[in-house]
């Protein structure tokens, strides 16, 4: 079940993504954030327990919403947009 629910701006142009192995999409001028959050109930795990996390700061200051691109770059999820193709991992985090 989606964190978010979108309930404006349906009109822009839909981008396909693949996450965590999965089809999913967003919309144009979505960050990749706002695009996990409105299909999944969380962004990662949390680095010391593996509880669900959705992001802190969502703007790009703390260490809270690291996912990982088909290329393998490590990005900030809420200051980076989403593209269509892209392929997104979130990270379990680690458990006890």
């Amino acid at each position: 079940m989606a964190l978010l629910k979108r309930l404006t701006e349906r009109d822009r142009a839909v981008l396909p993504f693949t996450l965590d192995g999965r089809p999913a999409s967003g919309l144009l001028g979505d960050t990749l954030l706002t695009a996990v959050l409105t299909a999944e109930d969380s962004l990662r795990g949390s680095d010391f327990n593996g509880e669900p996390r959705a992001g802190f700061c969502l703007m790009g200051a703390c260490q809270d919403c690291w996912v990982k691109l088909g290329d393998g770059r490590r990005v900030r999820a809420c200051s980076t947009l989403l593209e269509a193709g892209v392929c997104v991992s979130r990270e379990p985090g680690r458990s006890l």
